[in-house]
């Protein structure tokens, strides 16, 4: 059971937090708050459906197959554009975000860092280090330990004033990268290998795994905007460490460049390995396939790291979650076996879950 939230914890948690301050202080830190537990029962609900699809069917897939098993092959190219949009998107922040994170450790220009950066992310995830995801799985609890830590360090410097701002009408502002954070749909399918034979746990797990995330978001953001208030950054460790002092800059920008480090390598093999395996593609082609649009997108001039991350998770994990909804409509005819729990298949439930991602996609397109 530990193993099975550890999972969901190290997919769900990384480099995504450092921009949910800076999109919910636009918005509000209220409506901030409003929004991120919404989004947070949405994203649950989509696990446990996710969940149900993997117990439903005899063997276990990834969620490209699981389309592909309930909707043909349109729906498995459909779901790989939506993974597009969020591996992609990923990339490009990490760049753009690893690039803020080195200038305010060391002064100079982000670009070059940024490129800096690319260079040598490029060439580990070439080599194919798979040991960044032991170091992705040690990151998870490094982050919750993070987060306290900066609540102790922080707490002389809260101002409560910053945290009383409630405007509905921007309630759809921090939508894309707060849904890129939440997100851990692909952890769900491991769960049935890890509990295999107690399976009726796998509901429990992805209650659990998502909902700790939400709570670390919360005070997180609670404490960077209360700290930081008009003067927060995307990155949010760069302007805590301009209010904190010296031992923030270094304390929190190094676990920022770690972060995203790590996170980057993952996705990074994570790509490159799905076109190796669900598109024949050989190795070389896979790895610059992977690498190269990243790269050029910052070249001709993608630098902001919450639009990126907004955009990333406001169309690649939307989709997614229509997919799976999709699918879910599909599963009563198609079983292959009896899963161990099942969820409310509500058509007023689908519906508004359709509407969230539907209204989030058409907001965050119109308000970039």
């Amino acid at each position: 059971m530990f193993e099975a939230i550890a999972i969901m914890l190290g997919t769900i948690i990384g480099a995504g937090i450092f921009g949910i301050p800076y999109v919910v202080y636009q918005a509000g830190f209220l409506t901030g708050v409003v929004l991120m537990v919404v989004i947070a029962v949405a994203i649950t609900l989509i696990h446990l459906y996710i969940g149900e699809i993997a117990l439903s069917t005899a063997k276990i897939h990834q969620l490209t197959g699981y389309a592909e098993k309930y909707l043909g092959v349109k729906g498995k190219y459909l779901m790989f554009v939506s993974a597009f949009f969020g591996f992609y998107g990923a990339l490009l922040a990490y760049i753009i975000g690893e690039g803020q994170a080195l200038a305010a450790l060391f002064g100079g220009s982000p670009v070059w860092y940024s490129l800096g950066f690319f260079a040598i992310a490029a060439f580990l995830v070439y080599k194919g280090m798979n040991i960044v995801k032991k170091a992705d799985f040690f990151l998870t609890f490094l982050v919750l330990l993070i987060v306290f830590v900066i609540a102790l360090i922080g707490a002389p410097h809260l101002n409560v004033n910053n945290l009383k701002d409630f405007n509905l009408a921007k309630i759809l502002i921090p939508y894309g990268v707060i849904f890129f954070a939440m997100g851990g749909v692909s952890a769900v399918p491991q769960l049935r290998e890890v509990l295999k034979g107690r399976e009726k746990k796998i509901k429990k797990a992805i209650i659990i795994g998502t909902g700790i995330p939400l709570l670390v978001y919360l005070l997180f953001t609670f404490m960077v905007i209360g700290i930081s208030g008009s003067m927060i950054t995307e990155v949010a460790t760069v302007g805590l460490g301009r209010i904190v002092g010296e031992s923030m800059v270094i304390f929190g920008n190094l676990f920022a460049v770690f972060a995203m480090t790590t996170s980057f390598l993952t996705l990074g093999l994570a790509l490159k390995s799905t076109y190796m395996l669900d598109f024949k593609v050989k190795p070389a082609l896979a790895w610059l396939l992977t690498v190269i649009l990243p790269f050029i997108m910052f070249l001709l001039g993608l630098h902001s790291f919450v639009k990126v991350i907004g955009l990333a998770g406001a169309l690649g994990g939307s989709m997614e979650g229509l997919l799976i909804l999709l699918i879910v409509k599909k599963l009563k005819d198609k079983r292959e076996r009896q899963p161990e729990y099942q969820i409310s298949k509500n058509p007023i439930l689908i519906g508004l879950l359709a509407l969230l991602f539907v209204g989030g996609i058409i907001f965050t397109l119109w308000h970039l």
